[in-house]
């Protein structure tokens, strides 16, 4: 089967600072991959790559098999981004967010109303759809990204440290809401983070990122057995243990 996204040889330069370093990997249909590693490992310079805010001038980047920069259009279709800085306008009421990310879609009335009260409804928004933005907490206002991120039923789903800033509880919540729509929607789902306790160390694959190479990468049980290590935190603190 196509990957959902295929890394291929990435590299990038932000001047003389190698940020990426023949990165190579991919994220199969209808899994929960983590992008795990520290700040300044690459995850977001990767994101920017995948989401066309950056030129990939080294490397290939696939979505189910298209090429990123010879057909942006059709591989960006089929991919949500929901990016670590909040981008919600506070002074819109939920709804009116996601008419607003429905109309950019080029979605009719009919077909934005549909799938507007189908997002509410799963990720628990729908008492909600007539308050401000700016009313509701973090959590609330992550599940608003994410379900606009889904507007336009996108296959592939990638999450850039969307827990920042949460309580354990409500990140917890999060997590296991978006586990829910690789499981019973079938979408695959890219989740960068530094934070080893948001993964399940059966269910999830895992990229470790460190210094913009990618020292191993798999389910998480198994990269630790290559690693002859049971704990996913001492991989994270130490990546040195795994060749890249």
């Amino acid at each position: 089967m196509t990957p959902a996204l295929e890394v291929s040889g990435v590299s990038y330069r932000f001047g003389e600072r190698l940020a990426l370093d023949s990165v190579s990997f991919t994220v199969e249909v209808a899994t929960f991959t983590a992008l795990l590693g520290p700040n300044g490992a690459g995850k977001t310079t990767l994101f920017a790559l995948a989401s066309r805010l950056f030129d990939c001038s080294e490397g290939t980047i696939r979505i189910f098999g298209g090429d990123l920069r010879r057909h942006p259009g059709a591989a960006l279709a089929r991919l949500g981004v929901v990016f670590q800085d909040q981008t919600l306008d506070l002074d819109l009421t939920v709804v009116q967010n996601l008419r607003y990310a429905a109309a950019l879609h080029g979605l009719g009335h009919r077909d934005a109303a549909r799938r507007i009260e189908r997002e509410l409804s799963r990720l628990g928004l729908a008492e909600r759809r007539n308050e401000k933005a700016r009313r509701l907490n973090g959590g609330h206002r992550r599940r608003i990204e994410i379900a606009r991120a889904l507007m336009h039923e996108p296959a592939l789903l990638l999450l850039d440290e969307p827990t920042v800033g949460l309580d354990v509880p409500t990140r917890r919540d999060l997590i296991d809401q978006v586990h829910r729509l690789c499981r019973d929607d079938g979408i695959a789902v890219l989740w960068a983070t530094h934070l080893v306790d948001e993964l399940d160390p059966v269910l999830d694959r895992i990229v470790l990122l460190h210094r913009g190479q990618v020292r191993a990468q798999g389910r998480a049980d198994e990269v630790l057995a290559a690693a002859g290590t049971a704990d996913l935190r001492c991989l994270f603190d130490d990546p040195a243990t795994v060749a890249p």
